[in-house]
């Protein structure tokens, strides 16, 4: 990623000192606040093809841990943060520039909305009415269609505050946009502490609708390689089976005896060659797990960690699920960053969320959303090293 060199002195408990901050950029630099929690950076990224500028906002903290988020689907181009010696890598994967973004179509770091994951043959009746969605994923709509949430660009405020630097988004998606009922006004905050990126999201409606907002960064703690050696934990005693189009069947079955049991630290790649039907039909894991949690309380979900750097990832959720991906359809067609051809199982999402083809699953939680009702979801992506 070309590198752009922008100093701000921030001041904290009394003294200043200077930092040096690298981001992405096609061109010059401003700054948009700094307090003694951190600093934010602006600069431009490009345009999109309808002529749209897009910019990069880079959250710093006075850790030294770095997020750089584009307006374009509101995504996750970078996040350094330190190994067991200090050392700041970049632990998501993505792409030099935006032009990279645009052509791909592994959603590296968006937001997604209106509905993350799948609807079944594209469709779903709410009030006796039944709509129908854009099919990006035959038979199905994955992911709020082909020009979701991640393929907008949002409206940005950078935001300093005295626990962390934030960046709020927002994006106001028109009634029967990708076939959604209701104008839905979504606001997402990006917020950095001082070991943590939090996004939390608000949305109102002004008609009955659905949604299932969430975000796809595709980690890789080591920087490099395939994730076979992360040791995951999920703090989930079932999950939703599939069929063969990847749509849950309606069953909570219980992860006891199956390679879908992570309730206990285990490697990715200790169980994801079994020969299991589950394991077949998402060519390794593709599921959706149901979290043993309270209901809209901010709970750990999940974490990752790699032996070889010691970082470690806890992911924290309000949402009744998260899907667990382990990067399957990475093929070698996308570059990345710095030249890295991401291949089969190179990066591995955490996607909180409710369940997939909810709106057709009657004895799964609701995702419908009312008039004068206000959506809220928090997702917390905490680091540590050990």
């Amino acid at each position: 990623m070309q590198q752009m060199i922008a100093k701000i002195t921030l001041v904290a408990a009394g003294l200043s000192a200077a930092l040096l901050v690298g981001c992405a950029t096609t061109g010059g630099t401003s700054c948009c606040g700094t307090t003694s929690e951190g600093s934010i950076m602006k600069e431009p990224f490009g345009k999109t093809p309808d002529g749209k500028s897009v910019d990069i906002y880079t959250l710093r903290n006075t850790n030294g841990m770095e997020a750089s988020i584009m307006t374009y689907g509101g995504t996750i181009v970078s996040l350094k943060v330190p190994d067991r010696n200090g050392n700041l890598g970049d632990v998501v994967l993505g792409c030099d520039t935006l032009d990279g973004y645009l052509k791909q179509s592994s959603y590296f770091g968006a937001l997604i909305g209106r509905y993350g994951n799948r609807i079944a043959k594209g469709q779903f009746t709410l009030d006796g009415q039944t709509y129908h969605l854009d099919i990006n994923n035959p038979p199905n709509s994955l992911h709020g269609g082909t020009n979701g949430f991640d393929k907008v660009v949002w409206k940005a405020k950078a935001v300093p505050t005295d626990s962390g630097p934030s960046l709020e988004l927002t994006y106001v998606s028109k009634d029967g946009e990708e076939g959604y009922p209701g104008k839905l006004k979504v606001k997402a905050v990006y917020k950095l502490t001082d070991n943590s990126l939090r996004i939390e999201f608000t949305a109102t409606t002004d008609k009955d609708t659905v949604v299932n907002l969430t975000a796809h960064s595709y980690w890789n703690l080591a920087g490099k390689g395939n994730i076979l050696d992360h040791v995951v934990t999920i703090n989930a005693d079932k999950f939703t089976p599939v069929d063969e189009n990847l749509i849950p069947t309606g069953v909570l079955q219980p992860v006891d005896n199956t390679p879908f049991d992570f309730r206990q630290p285990t490697a990715v790649g200790a169980r994801i060659e079994q020969v299991n039907e589950q394991i077949k039909f998402g060519k390794g894991y593709d599921h959706n797990w149901v979290l043993n949690k309270e209901p809209g309380k901010l709970e750990v979900a999940a974490s990752a960690w790699d032996p070889g750097t010691g970082r470690m990832l806890e992911v924290s959720t309000t949402e009744p699920g998260v899907q667990f991906y382990s990067g399957n359809f990475l093929d070698g067609t996308v570059t990345g960053k710095g030249g890295w051809v991401y291949q089969f199982r190179n990066g591995l999402c955490f996607e909180p969320q409710h369940f997939p083809d909810s709106p057709n699953q009657p004895s799964f939680p609701s995702t419908e959303l009312k008039p004068g009702e206000t959506y809220h979801n928090i997702i917390e992506y905490k680091f540590s090293a050990k």
